[in-house]
């Protein structure tokens, strides 16, 4: 950053900047101290993180955001040992991301969440520019596949639905398949978010990652194993003196999730997956699953955004996967 006129200069020791280490590229070679100079209205990445996290909390963003934001900033400031927020350069980031040793997908990830750091940075007015916007990763782009109807249907053929823990696990996979919801959104449905009149689930923004409120239909199968589920709940809350309106709980009639990583349904989906060789059933392939079926079904990509809770239509063209066959079908009905 370039010395303004009317500022401050505060000297600085590079080994008390870099916390004494030694082994860092950016460490002054002995006997040429260097001095560097930090605008008197520069903020702590500690504090700044500290303001930031408080903000999103305020403005309703998910707790995962928020965790994910303070692990990778400080994973940064670890590697980098940068202070203040005016310090962070072009050539600090890409020395954080040389020091990892994973992929090129995890370490975008990681960028992504850094990047979205500084840009709030800016907006506080802690920076003056967006350097970070040339900086990027080349990745190449995996095809993932939805869930098939065949493949649910397998998974619902071999589980035993007379047992608690098997019907509530098929009750999560269909409602996720035939909806399209979340699995964060999943774990926090109640009984009052079912319109068994209307066959329909009354989804508040309060659970929803966009924060916008949406109504998704189900089918008359859907409804009946619903009913019997809550049946089954109101059982088990009896005999362990539990008290909530979630409509997936444990076999103790808890929560199924307390915390971003730790989840039950979607433990026992790996489960099931492996002992039964089903490749695409997790979570987000039974949502990809149910915006493919959308689309072959004839529904255009704009409902199928809606219904999917996507602030951008370009996230969810990445979720109708197309063949080639079907890209060459698809166009032949329009010459």
């Amino acid at each position: 950053m370039t010395k303004k006129k009317g500022l401050l200069e505060v000297k600085v020791d590079v080994k008390d900047l870099l916390g004494g280490t030694q082994n860092s590229s950016l460490n002054t070679p002995k006997g040429k101290e260097k001095l560097i100079t930090v605008p008197s209205n520069s903020i702590l990445i500690t504090d700044a993180l500290d303001v930031i996290t408080r903000q999103m909390r305020v403005s309703g963003c998910r707790s995962r955001t928020i965790s994910d934001y303070v692990l990778h900033v400080e994973h940064f400031q670890s590697v980098t040992k940068v202070r203040y927020v005016a310090e962070i350069s072009a050539n600090t980031i890409y020395h954080w991301l040389d020091s990892m040793d994973v992929s090129n997908q995890t370490k975008l990830t990681r960028l992504k969440c850094l990047k979205a750091f500084l840009s709030r940075c800016f907006d506080n007015r802690w920076i003056e520019m967006k350097f970070w916007k040339t900086i990027n990763i080349k990745v190449d782009q995996k095809v993932k596949e939805g869930a098939t109807e065949h493949e649910v249907n397998v998974l619902l053929s071999l589980l035993d639905l007379g047992n608690f823990i098997q019907l509530r696990d098929a009750v999560a996979v269909l409602v996720m398949f035939k909806t399209g919801i979340r699995i964060n959104t999943l774990v926090q449905l109640e009984e009052r978010h079912i319109d068994f009149r209307n066959n329909v689930l009354n989804l508040e923004g309060s659970i929803m990652k966009n924060h916008q409120q949406i109504k998704l239909p189900f089918d008359d199968m859907l409804k009946r194993l619903l009913e019997v589920l809550i049946q089954h709940n109101a059982v088990i809350r009896r005999e362990y003196g539990k008290s909530n309106s979630l409509l997936f709980i444990t076999k103790y009639g808890d929560v199924i999730s307390n915390s971003p990583n730790h989840n039950n349904i979607q433990k026992r989906l790996n489960k099931y997956a492996k002992m039964y060789g089903l490749k695409n059933l997790n979570p987000h392939a039974l949502r990809r699953g149910f915006a493919k079926s959308l689309l072959d079904k004839g529904a255009n990509v704009a409902v199928i955004s809606k219904a999917l809770g996507h602030s951008d239509i370009s996230v969810t063209t990445k979720y109708l996967h197309l063949d080639v066959d079907e890209v060459v079908s698809n166009l032949r009905s329009y010459l």
